[in-house]
């Protein structure tokens, strides 16, 4: 039977350098949320496990620049009760708030729901419709990642062997600009995104003037959809504007058929979801 090796360490070279003598090996702890649950279920056995949480710099949230760092170890619960982000980017709140149970959010991470890489994690489209950036170190040192070019595929990322996500930094918050994320589930509560969609938008008066919108849970990888932004920036989002947008989604989606959704639904589906989530992020940008 494997050994496991645990280890806390108080800095990020110590992680890295354990990250990278594990040879591939190691696994992450943040919350711990995904890998508890995946090593019960005998699906994965990391010969060593690298716990983050005594890592300032991963576990803090901090204003900077007009802008946040969020440390990629910070819980969802933490993240809803910040105040200044909630008011500033009320869509990636709501959208990481939406990560598993209220118990689940006391642990689980942002940064943890982003490198288990799952095309519906709830936490991309918003992030991804914000221009989140990444901040990534390992041992040929530290660089920069948008948020959309970290997946890979299904349970892939980008990241390099021993490499660590540390942080998302969320951009300041330009006047008179909003973002919003809606998704479509079966149930209620505490269920898969059968698609995901987060829009982040600027207005001058009742025009839009710069729009992002992100993707999730119909492709192998959560996507910025730029046709989408472009088809509703410099509109006053009247329907002409929004069916655009929406058909632009619509031609971004490479779904699959599941238990969940259909090829077809899913793909309708994003196109509603992009028309509600812009009039909504209008809205709170003060837009009419």
């Amino acid at each position: 039977m494997q050994q496991t090796t645990y280890a806390a360490p108080r800095s990020l070279d110590e992680a890295v350098g354990l990250m990278a003598a594990a040879g591939g090996a190691a696994r992450i702890l943040a919350g711990g949320t995904d890998l508890l649950v995946q090593m019960r279920a005998g699906s994965l056995a990391p010969g060593a496990i690298v716990d983050v949480k005594k890592i300032a710099e991963m576990t803090t949230i901090v204003e900077e620049s007009g802008g946040f760092r969020i440390g990629a170890a910070v819980n969802a619960a933490e993240i809803g009760e910040h105040d200044a982000l909630r008011r500033a980017w009320p869509g990636v709140v709501e959208a990481i708030n939406l990560i598993g149970s209220k118990q689940v959010q006391g642990r689980a991470s942002a940064g943890g729901n982003l490198c288990n890489a799952s095309p519906a994690a709830d936490s991309a489209p918003a992030l991804v419709a914000a221009g989140a950036i990444l901040a990534v170190q390992g041992p040929k040192g530290r660089r920069q990642l948008p948020v959309e070019k970290l997946h890979a595929g299904p349970g892939r990322t980008t990241l390099e062997r021993g490499e660590i996500l540390v942080s998302i930094a969320l951009p300041a918050r330009p006047a008179h600009s909003g973002d919003a994320y809606l998704r479509l589930i079966p149930r209620t509560e505490m269920d898969i995104a059968v698609v995901g969609c987060g829009v982040s938008l600027a207005m001058e008066g009742d025009t839009c003037v710069a729009a992002r919108v992100g993707l999730g849970a119909v492709a192998p990888t959560v996507m910025l959809v730029e046709a989408a932004g472009a088809a509703l920036a410099g509109s006053r989002l009247d329907e002409a504007a929004l069916e655009k947008a929406a058909a632009a989604c619509r031609a971004a989606c490479r779904p699959i058929d599941d238990k969940r959704g259909t090829i077809a639904y899913r793909t309708k589906i994003a196109g509603v979801l992009v028309k509600r989530a812009a009039l909504i992020a209008a809205r709170r940008a003060g837009g009419h």
